[in-house]
């Protein structure tokens, strides 16, 4: 029996804290591809992988129900690898562990994989419950969604059937989305010349960590504190005011999340160490003032470290400097047709160092595609400026809202009926694979919807448990209204 087991819809939690335990990172899906194929086999259930690794398994309709439509339920097997620096965790063979908290279920220190695990448990349940009345159901399983929406770019036209599409992939229960945004990334690197730690100086280590972090789409507008600007700060005042030789700065991991934590290593005139003090605390206190509202939790400290052997050249340390000062982070435009929903956002993501280069990535998102090239030109011009190599990929595109869509109608009535009350219907910041299957597959009408979940891309990402149950239960009554061909 599992921590979970007697949660509510238990075969969905069941399933949700077996997914748990296979190790599944971006780009290394390799164990949860077996663990989906075997689960096929074991239920007798017909079940085809493709050349990249995206999984299909298809469930008969229901005694009665052989002329409904055919639906394809959608979710991505990879998740998002985040712990926390005190979590010793190995994420390519080690299992998650899921904790209950309270009217959540949370991680021991890292991500859940709720994004998009419950979605997998969800199409697994279904799959294997002989109770429920549907169509025809395919369910497609697609890898590194979050790196890079490869399953996605590589799907092949005639892979699967349905012309109805229900995206499990969403975060807030209550709401279903017909949109979302395009995204394309930016990355630059910097190369610098290694040279002698000068004598006479000490090492110091900064640190920024406690923040949220989060999605860098659903949760951009946020006001959430960026490490990497953080730490920037001080190293751009202690390089101004007291010549300071930069080491190592190493920022955030992944592209689409808020970088949480930054540290950076740096020597400074033994002689200076004092009078830097002063001013790394005047400048802490005056970081933690400003955004102690967002991030409650902030924690900037200073130590003293070993010298390290080698500092990079001082050209490339101010251009790093001022390129990542000057580079945009967060909101850039709000949508003037619909309120409150962000068009267009950038993320600096993450700072590396690694054989004479520094690799700074960052990401760009636009329900606009014009917007999405203009924000991620913006972004290679400060880099290239500062004598930095960028490529920008192609990017991925954005799903167009199609509020005349006939499962967006069916899933509306559906709710009211369960719950008494109207939907939202709205569009989506963060990317969705959505919009990538309509170029393939043209004819395809979608809907997006899940659980609540917060904190994802994050350690502090956990999913509400009620809201499980009610994502659940319409996902069923709408399977069951899909009317005939």
């Amino acid at each position: 029996m599992g921590i979970l087991s007697n949660l509510e819809p238990k075969n969905v939690w069941q399933y949700f804290e077996q997914i748990t335990q296979v190790p599944r990172p971006s780009k290394k899906e390799e164990k949860i591809i077996e663990f989906l194929l075997d689960f096929a086999k074991e239920h007798n259930l017909e079940a085809k992988r493709d050349e990249i690794g995206n999984v299909l398994i298809k469930k008969p309709a229901s005694p009665g129900m052989e002329n409904v439509k055919s639906v394809l339920l959608q979710s991505h097997m990879d998740m998002v690898c985040e712990a926390n620096r005190d979590k010793n965790i190995d994420f390519d063979n080690d299992p998650i562990t899921p904790v209950i908290d309270g009217e959540w279920v949370k991680a021991d220190g890292t991500t859940l994989g709720a994004d998009d695990g419950i979605g997998m448990a969800a199409e697994m349940a279904i799959l294997t419950d002989n109770t429920l009345k549907h169509g025809h159901i395919e369910c497609l399983f697609t890898v590194d969604e979050e790196t890079g929406l490869t399953g996605a770019f590589e799907i092949q036209p005639g892979f699967f059937e349905s012309k109805i599409l229900l995206n499990l992939d969403s975060e807030d229960e209550g709401e279903i989305f017909i949109g979302c945004a395009g995204g394309v990334d930016a990355v630059a690197k910097f190369e610098f010349k290694s040279e002698p730690t000068p004598v006479n100086h000490n090492a110091f280590k900064i640190v920024v960590n406690g923040l949220k972090g989060g999605h860098s789409g659903d949760e951009i507008h946020k006001g959430y504190g960026n490490s990497n600007k953080m730490a920037n700060r001080f190293l751009s005042l202690l390089t101004e005011k007291y010549d300071i030789r930069l080491s190592n700065f190493d920022g955030g991991n992944k592209r689409n999340a808020i970088p949480r934590e930054a540290e950076m290593i740096f020597t400074i005139d033994s002689a200076k160490v004092n009078e830097m003090n002063t001013d790394f605390e005047n400048l802490k206190n005056n970081i933690i003032k400003e955004i102690k509202i967002t991030e409650p939790n902030i924690n900037i400290g200073i130590e003293s470290v070993s010298n390290p052997d080698t500092v990079i050249d001082k050209q490339t340390q101010k251009n790093l400097t001022l390129a990542l000062y000057a580079c945009p982070h967060g909101v850039h435009a709000w949508s003037p047709a619909i309120e409150g929903f962000v068009e267009t956002s950038t993320n600096l993501a993450s700072v590396k160092f690694n054989d004479n280069k520094i690799t700074v990535v960052t990401s760009q998102r636009s329900s606009v595609e014009s917007g999405k090239t203009d924000i991620n030109k913006m972004v290679s011009s400060v880099f290239e400026l500062a004598g930095a190599e960028v490529e920008s990929g192609d990017g991925y595109p954005g799903w167009a809202p199609n509020p005349d869509s006939e499962i967006l109608r069916i899933s509306e009535k559906s709710y009211e009926e369960l719950f008494g009350k109207k939907p939202v219907v709205r569009a989506i910041h963060a990317g969705l694979e959505c919009g990538l299957f309509l170029e393939k597959y043209p004819d395809l009408d979608m809907i997006s919807f899940g659980p609540t979940l917060r904190g994802v891309h994050s350690p502090d990402e956990k999913i509400e448990i009620k809201t499980v149950k009610m994502w659940y239960d319409h996902l069923l009554d709408v399977l069951e209204k899909i009317p005939t061909n």
